[in-house]
């Protein structure tokens, strides 16, 4: 199916930050646009505040003078709905709200040709019930852009129960053709980015109820360790408590219940005291002009080591021993468990037990567990705990290996799975059930996640360099330990484990 052609009306029906933005998008894709708000005067508004923007882009260089007027000139600022009767695409950005959005899509359906196509940017609304009591509910789809939307390069391409199959193969290539990175998606609650990118909150809210580290470590942690562009505290500030606490809340009671999207006691606390983040300057950090961030604990070792012992081969780890060995590190290799040897510390990558469990199931004498690392050989910190019986020297031995590496090391409680292989764990599980669900591919789900949300890799992407059987290993010991369903793996995990398969498969 064809993108739209250029000559198409595109309406836009909300001029806030999304509509115009959307509106914005369409334009500078070659295509003439009416933006309509019931506000007086908020269309013209918006399309000023386009201008200005667009004008600050030529003033650096990155636009030219002429290209700025020609987008300018396709915009046209509109007071009455009326105007919109010849638009071949409509896209509402009004308020989030179910009856709200279906009274004016009755109105859309009522005064635009029969087949124009009727597109609704909500992040959380079913598009199955949007379109349902209309007499064409086969227009109905949803394009959900990501907020910049001229700078966020994700647009779900969202299929109610009646949506025409050609419509959305038709709105995916226009999304390519506006330059972005479209993706299709099924209609259930959070489409794919709201629903896979749960448990990245979800998790560090968990881990800091449970005193394993503070916000500014944690977060620092899954920046530096995980590569992710922010941590879930600073995140979550940035967005707003009250709008990320109200999806996550709408998400887990549009899946009954279901206690894998449980609202976090500590979130909803935050929202009760009117902590909202950046936008009422307290969060979980203070924005009070002069405020300081405080600094992530780093522990710190005293010792010198020279030597170490690997035990096989260290499986994801593997990187971290060429790290040490260009550090100048004396290094001997033997047949093992995947473990480091140094001093009286042994060192294991976490399998989602407790560090004391494991010591004891596995006779393991001081044994210190070591996080997942995006990258061992470029991460400049990590995680650890360690088992009760792990002495003071043994622990400092271990740190001083990992600070060999150039590493800062951070103590997090024995708790399981520790902060970044937990948190990957639970987004490569929430992502492979949406694909078990056909709420979108693989592949899609992956991109989603990287262009919707920035992350470093997409989550099924990820299991799959850990490995399927290793990912549910974590996620097996992370139920038994909590005994808890939150945690129960995905049946596509287990199906792709048991059938020696990749999940892009």
């Amino acid at each position: 199916m064809n993108a739209l052609d250029t000559s198409a009306l595109v309406a836009v029906i909300g001029a806030g930050a999304m509509g115009a933005g959307i509106a914005q998008v369409a334009a500078q894709a070659g295509h003439p646009v009416k933006l309509y708000d019931n506000r007086p005067g908020a269309a013209a508004q918006a399309v000023a505040g386009i201008d200005q923007q667009l004008g600050r882009l030529v003033e650096k260089g990155k636009l030219q003078a002429d290209a700025r007027q020609a987008i300018i000139d396709r915009l046209q600022p509109v007071e009455a709905i009326e105007t919109l009767a010849d638009a071949r695409l409509v896209i509402e950005a009004i308020v989030e709200n179910l009856q709200v959005k279906q009274g004016l899509l009755r109105q859309l359906e009522a005064l635009c040709a029969e087949d124009c196509i009727l597109a609704s940017n909500t992040s959380s609304l079913s598009i199955t019930s949007l379109a349902a009591g209309l007499k064409r509910p086969q227009q109905v789809i949803g394009m959900h852009f990501f907020n910049p939307a001229p700078l966020m390069a994700l647009v779900e391409i969202v299929s109610g129960l009646a949506t025409e199959p050609t419509l959305a193969a038709c709105l995916y290539e226009t999304a390519k053709a506006w330059g972005k990175q479209p993706v299709h998606a099924r209609s259930t609650p959070g489409f794919i980015v709201n629903r896979v990118a749960r448990p990245f909150y979800a998790e560090s809210l968990r881990l800091l109820q449970e005193g394993a580290a503070d916000c500014a470590t944690l977060d620092a942690l899954l920046r530096d360790a995980g590569g992710f562009r922010m941590g879930a505290f600073e995140l979550t500030d940035l967005i707003g408590h009250d709008v990320n606490y109200a999806v996550t809340c709408s998400v887990f009671d549009a899946f009954y219940g279901d206690f894998r999207f449980q609202p976090s006691l500590v979130q909803k606390e935050l929202v009760d005291a009117g902590r909202l983040g950046r936008k009422s300057g307290h969060g979980f950090y203070n924005y009070a002009e002069g405020a300081q961030r405080p600094p992530a604990a780093t522990l710190h070792s005293p010792l010198a080591v020279e030597h170490c012992v690997i035990e096989g081969d260290l499986g994801v780890m593997q990187p971290l021993v060429e790290r040490l060995r260009d550090n100048g590190l004396d290094i001997t290799q033997r047949d093992g468990r995947g473990l480091i040897q140094v001093g009286d510390a042994t060192l294991a990558l976490s399998d989602g037990r407790l560090a004391s469990q494991r010591a004891r199931e596995e006779g393991l004498r001081n044994l210190v567990l070591v996080d997942l690392a995006l990258d061992y050989r470029s991460a400049s910190r990590i995680a650890i705990s360690w088992s009760a019986d792990t002495t003071l020297e043994a622990r400092d031995q271990a740190v001083a290996l990992l600070q060999r590496a150039g590493l800062q090391v951070a103590a997090v409680a024995d708790l399981p799975g520790l902060v970044v292989l937990r948190t990957v764990a639970m987004l490569a599980n929430e992502a492979a059930d949406a694909v078990l669900q056909g709420v979108g591919s693989a592949a899609d789900i992956d991109l989603a996640m990287r262009a919707g949300v920035n992350y470093p890799r997409g989550p099924l992407a990820w299991a799959e360099q850990i490995g399927i059987g290793y990912t549910l290993r974590v996620l097996d010991n992370l139920q038994r330990s909590y005994g808890e369903s939150r945690y129960r793996p995905s049946l596509l995990l287990r199906r792709k484990e048991a059938q020696g398969a990749r999940l892009h498969d």
